[in-house]
């Protein structure tokens, strides 16, 4: 058997097949077990998925390259939408998504059809598009807007705080003076462009987003708290100890009472060295630190107890909450 004849590397790694075609590739070599057929006309090399312990990270990254094997597809009015651009956004998925591509079309143009993808029609006055990742897609406003429908109010704060998240300085903070990828006044400003499904989740959401929120693990513990009556906590403060030496940025924090809440998702090597190394140092200067899971999100109850007890050893006198906790 002959060697496999090679595509041109102008091709690239997505090409449509009747740009292979004129290239001069047969259409015997355009049916390789090497190449996939993610969509009609559109071959893209083969793709190994590799193991990834975070799931959100894996969908994420699928999407993201099924909408570069679906990009040569796009019309000039098309644009990746909802939890594709989600994705391209690199902001945390819903819990229940799918793998179809999400593609919207402004205005009467006719819908996207094929398998794996989801047409939308959106209309212009109420859609902003920018690029990302190379890609065309749904201004981040836009995006989280169309979730309204689609997202319980928890998944719209999480992901509002994403996308909100002011790169402040301090101490071991990344990318500090990054832009935004936008404000809560332009979520609420898309929220109320049109008729929007969903546009009392929309509402209930945009009050608890917060610009200091790093992961959605966080922000599902904060809305555990408050939603529970319990006084809400600071995000990533700097604590410093007496010598104003730094001791640690904690998840949560209760900083007159010297209580922190931190989320410890699954760690190895140096990072679970590192953050064991930052619970103690709280610890040896005084803080109660109440370290929260996955596991332990599971029963909210669970966490505002253990919350409300530390809050009460340091002095706070609870006027009630939402769980009877008292």
């Amino acid at each position: 058997m002959g060697a496999r004849k090679q595509i041109p590397r102008d091709l690239g790694p997505v090409f449509r097949v009747g740009d292979a075609l004129a290239a001069g590739v047969g259409s015997g070599r355009l049916r390789g077990r090497d190449l996939e057929r993610p969509f009609h006309g559109v071959r893209t090399l083969a793709h190994t998925r590799g193991d990834d312990a975070d799931s959100w990270d894996a969908r994420r990254a699928e999407l993201v390259r099924l909408a570069r094997a679906y990009a040569p597809l796009l019309r000039e009015n098309q644009f990746f939408s909802h939890e594709t651009a989600i994705a391209i956004w690199g902001a945390p998925l819903a819990s229940h998504g799918r793998r179809e591509l999400d593609v919207s079309v402004m205005g009467n143009g006719s819908l996207p059809r094929g398998q794996g993808v989801r047409g939308h029609r959106v209309h212009p006055e109420a859609t902003s598009t920018r690029i990302a990742q190379g890609l065309r897609v749904a201004s981040f406003a836009t995006m989280w807007a169309s979730m309204g429908a689609s997202m319980s109010r928890d998944e719209l704060v999480a992901l509002g705080d994403y996308g909100c998240r002011v790169w402040r300085t301090g101490e071991n903070r990344p990318h500090p003076g990054r832009s935004p990828l936008a404000t809560p006044a332009q979520l609420e400003a898309a929220a109320t462009a049109g008729r929007r499904r969903g546009a009392a989740t929309l509402r209930a959401a945009l009050p608890l987003i917060r610009l200091d929120a790093w992961s959605p693990r966080e922000t599902a513990t904060r809305l555990v708290l408050i939603d529970t009556g319990l006084p809400e906590p600071r995000l990533n403060v700097d604590v410093f100890d007496a010598y104003g030496d730094f001791l640690a940025c904690p998840d949560l924090a209760y900083p007159e009472h010297k209580i922190a809440i931190e989320y410890q998702g699954q760690l190895h090597g140096g990072r679970y060295a590192a953050d064991i190394e930052r619970v103690e140092r709280l610890r040896a200067a005084g803080w109660i630190v109440i370290q929260v899971t996955s596991e332990t999100l599971r029963f909210p109850n669970i966490v505002a107890r253990r919350v409300r007890d530390a809050l009460r050893e340091r002095g706070w006198t609870p006027e009630g909450d939402a769980f009877g906790l008292q």
